[in-house]
């Protein structure tokens, strides 16, 4: 009776304890399969003609007169730390014909939107960090909205880069949640 009574608790206990080591064991392989992708990003980072660039350009903030900043100059800047296999500049309604052609003419994917760009670029550049589609997320801003997806990005193993558009359009907040930043004009 005694023996009955013991097996009613130490057999759901080792039960249970099966259960949790099991789950426990699986969670520790797909850690350990984390690291090692981390791990191969971080031995890719020395290699830059294999990094992947997603360069976001956040088009009201960066293409202003008072910046006088060259679309060539961003993506020159961007293609410093790999291939750019992203190259999207992001407008609003209120672009010109003009400069949509232009930017499509230096090999930009123009993204129009209807309102504010910087929802649009940030859920697209922290996609495409999230979906290991790039080594490198490079944001030309001077919006500090966009230092999230940076530190989103880092976190995931992403290489980082805040690019500025001049002295004046440059934004501590970004420079430093980004590893690197680029001044243009300098």
């Amino acid at each position: 009776m005694w023996l009955h009574w013991a097996s009613q608790f130490v057999v759901p206990t080792v039960r249970f304890v099966f259960r949790h080591t099991y789950v426990a064991r699986w969670e520790r392989t797909a850690m350990v399969d984390r690291l090692r992708a981390l791990q191969d990003r971080i031995s890719a980072v020395n290699d830059v003609d294999r990094m992947r660039v997603g360069l976001f350009v956040d088009g009201p903030n960066v293409l202003r007169d008072e910046f006088d900043v060259d679309l060539d100059d961003v993506r020159d800047a961007a293609a410093e730390f790999g291939q750019l296999g992203v190259t999207r500049l992001y407008l609003d309604e209120h672009a010109t014909p003009g400069l949509i052609q232009a930017a499509e003419a230096r090999g930009y994917e123009v993204v129009i939107t209807s309102g504010d760009v910087d929802v649009k670029l940030a859920i697209d550049a922290a996609e495409s960090a999230v979906r290991d589609e790039i080594d490198v997320l490079a944001i030309a801003s001077r919006d500090t909205d966009f230092k999230p997806v940076l530190e989103t990005a880092g976190r995931n193993g992403i290489r980082t880069v805040a690019i500025a558009p001049g002295t004046h359009g440059r934004s501590d907040a970004l420079r430093n949640a980004a590893n690197e930043a680029v001044l243009l004009g300098e």
